[in-house]
């Protein structure tokens, strides 16, 4: 049994890193500069910045802000309206062709916060390409699932790979480079040691990653779950006819979630809330509690507050490894390492697949040297 067992974990680490490696490269090359995806749009234009204001000049109504972004995008409807916490001079509109629109059918607009003026178009350029490549590879919700299970074969290969560098490190010092041997024997090493550096960060990036690949189903899940209950005493009401004041909705959202901020607000019949309510998600002032958000359900005709829960374990798991995911935690210095982590894991990917295609090449030529010396082989 244990010599099965030994036998066993060369295949798995063999099958599982090469049936994900092509998709592993995919994810990293393209996670690169994901990493940078702020500091890129910036660079190219695609987060528009806006003018300085003098300290203490009050913010424009929000309702004023609303009404621009549906004035800029005629016979559209707003979907969601967002603050970014570094960013507090700016609020991003979303708008769409109807409420429940498709999120790649929106138009994201970013206007100054104290004026209320448009400041243009958020995102987009090519760092949209790379991040659709990356989530989903433009297949949607079949290609996030199948995404996370690359990252499921990719955690599978880390632990195998684990178990059987564990006895190679009892023969060899940890971190052995044997110069002198072959050059398949020299990037066998350097496989070993550069998968054993980047192991953590691998096994968490991974583990995110796969996380975030779920992320509709989980809320697909919340919304069957704890959102219907908290909408059920409102079941049968009909859509509001004329939406209550955005200012009122924000005022009665933070009266309700003392010390919390809203991060977004979405608009009934989105796919964040209800038909007739406005979902106000609030978020803390720590780094931690920043990203853990907290849904604040308010009436789509007068704002009053209908609920507000805090959101289930699962989707504070997911919100916690989003940012993780892209080293978003600990500014520029935690981005630097997060990329010099991510170009290590791409050569150790790309020995990993070229000590597979030198080990099947050196067999075949073994096959073909024992056929051409055999009695029946005939030139």
């Amino acid at each position: 049994m244990k010599a099965r067992t030994v036998r066993i974990w060369p295949l798995i680490h063999k099958w599982s890193s090469l049936i994900s490696t092509v998709f592993l490269l995919l994810l990293c090359l393209t996670g690169l500069p994901l990493i940078f995806h702020h500091e890129i749009d910036e660079a190219l234009g695609y987060s528009p910045q806006p003018e300085a204001v003098a300290p203490g000049t009050p913010y424009a109504s929000l309702d004023k802000v609303g009404a621009e972004a549906l004035t800029t995008a005629p016979g559209k409807v707003i979907q969601y309206i967002s603050w970014d916490k570094d960013e507090p001079g700016t609020v991003i509109a979303f708008t769409n062709n109807k409420v429940d629109g498709e999120p790649d059918a929106a138009t994201v607009k970013a206007f100054d916060a104290y004026t209320a003026k448009p400041l243009g178009i958020v995102g987009g350029g090519p760092m949209l390409v790379v991040l659709k490549l990356h989530t989903d590879m433009y297949a949607g919700q079949p290609g996030k699932l199948f995404l996370g299970a690359m990252g499921l074969l990719f955690l599978i290969a880390i632990v195998s790979g684990v178990v059987l560098y564990w006895p190679f490190t009892r023969r060899l010092r940890f971190g052995t480079i044997r110069d002198g041997k072959s050059r398949r024997i020299l990037w066998f090493d350097w496989h070993n040691l550069l998968g054993a550096v980047t192991i953590a960060w691998a096994l968490v990036v991974g583990a995110t990653g796969t996380i975030n690949t779920l992320a509709e189903v989980m809320l697909n899940q919340w919304k069957s779950t704890e959102l219907a209950a908290m909408v059920k005493p409102y079941a049968g009401k009909p859509p509001p006819v004329h939406l209550a004041s955005l200012d009122a909705a924000v005022s009665n959202a933070t009266r309700a979630a003392p010390g919390m901020a809203v991060a977004f607000i979405a608009f009934p019949g989105t796919p964040f809330t209800s038909s007739h309510h406005f979902a106000a998600f609030m978020r803390g002032d720590t780094p931690l509690t920043s990203r853990l958000l907290k849904p604040v359900l308010l009436d789509g005709e007068t704002a009053e507050v209908a609920d507000a829960r805090d959101l289930p374990l699962y989707l504070k798991a997911l919100l916690v490894s989003q940012p993780l995911h892209f080293g978003d935690y600990g500014g520029m210095p935690l981005k630097v390492i997060w990329a010099l982590l991510d170009v290590l894991t791409i050569i150790v990917i790309g020995s990993g697949l070229y000590l597979w295609w030198a080990r099947h090449r050196k067999t075949r030529r073994g096959v073909a040297m024992q056929a051409a010396q055999s009695p029946g082989f005939s030139s």
